[in-house]
């Protein structure tokens, strides 16, 4: 197969942060994807329905001229957190979802939850109004080992508040283990999971082997070898559970190359051409398009994008080192391999 047409895709987890950056980063993402799940860890971050509104439209007057991109708005969980506000933003299809950080887990979390009790009523709403809750599924207990914190996730925050809060519709987002992928695989239709492209590709080694890789480093941190091939099985297998968020996540180089460098793999450019070549690796070109385009809107409730994107195979794709911003430089995601499909 050297052409492929499927329904443009949605990117469910996608960092853009604001002012010269969202504007540098933005067209990277419009380039390819219909709509996706902006994530609201700003400084300060996105708490209001009021703040969603005013962040939603500097994204739209940013985007590209001709651009059909649609944001969809999340608000950033805090234990103070109004039930009130939530719901009228909700209600008017302000937001889409409501994200957890637990304090301290990752990129612009200091503002999350340390006590799940104190959130217990937003998210019994949440559950009444069918209103996702979007999790970054790590623990920040400096004991638990960093590549151990997914799973001490699942056991000790997740799996708790679904049992809380029967009818709690809830996406664990980029996860990086197997135990995960069997955690969504047993948690029926109000469970759903996003992978990342870069998830896909690289394990532990990419980052740490021969030598020190800071635009590898991500939250939650790329595991071993078998835990990178669990999420290949899952995302190819065409299962509705799993569906394409990035997780693509702008940092200029100076941010990235100090020694306490930034979390994230700035993935927007590539992330089609590389998933897709993951799924022609695996001989599952035939179920891409309901991974990138079908699950994720099926889970939200949403309509399939009308338009369609096609992909064609050819020579390697030279996409740039960096992308220009009025920030700074941003290195572009290396997948590591040549990327042979191209969004024609």
């Amino acid at each position: 197969m050297n052409s492929l047409t499927i329904r443009r895709p949605d990117d469910w987890h996608l960092h853009l942060r604001d002012g010269a950056m969202m504007r540098g980063v933005l067209p990277e993402t419009t380039r390819h994807f219909g709509r996706a799940i902006v994530m609201p860890n700003l400084v300060p971050p996105v708490v209001t329905g009021r703040e969603a509104a005013e962040y939603r439209d500097r994204i739209l007057s940013a985007k590209p001229k001709g651009s059909k991109f649609r944001p969809l708005m999340t608000l950033y969980l805090t234990e103070e957190t109004e039930v009130r506000d939530l719901r009228a933003a909700a209600e008017i299809g302000l937001i889409t979802a409501v994200k957890l950080y637990p304090a301290g887990a990752t990129t612009n979390s200091a503002s999350g939850v340390r006590d799940m009790g104190r959130v217990r009523r937003v998210l019994d709403n949440m559950a009444q109004i069918g209103l996702p809750l979007l999790v970054h599924g790590e623990v920040t207990d400096p004991e638990v080992d960093i590549f151990d914190r997914e799973a001490a996730f699942i056991e000790r925050v997740l799996d708790p508040i679904r049992r809380e809060t029967p009818g709690l519709r809830v996406v664990m987002e980029h996860v990086t283990t197997r135990d995960a992928v069997d955690y969504v695989r047993e948690g029926g239709p109000d469970l759903g999971a996003t992978i990342t492209a870069h998830h896909l590709v690289i394990n532990r080694n990419h980052i740490l082997a021969g030598g020190i890789r800071p635009h590898y480093y991500c939250l939650p941190v790329a595991k071993r070898e078998g835990h990178r091939r669990a999420l290949v099985e899952a995302a190819t297998s065409g299962e509705a559970s799993f569906f394409l968020g990035t997780d693509s996540a702008p940092h200029t180089d100076a941010a990235k190359l100090q020694p306490f460098g930034c979390a994230g793999c700035f993935t927007a450019p590539n992330a089609i051409s590389t998933v897709a070549e993951v799924f022609d690796r695996a001989g599952a070109l035939d179920r891409l398009e309901a991974f990138a385009s079908l699950n994720g809107p099926a889970f939200y409730g949403l309509e399939p994008n009308a338009d369609t994107i096609t992909l064609a195979k050819g020579d390697a794709v030279p996409y740039p080192a960096q992308v220009e911003t009025g920030d700074g430089p941003v290195t572009v995601f290396d997948p590591g391999m040549d990327l042979h499909w191209r969004v024609t």
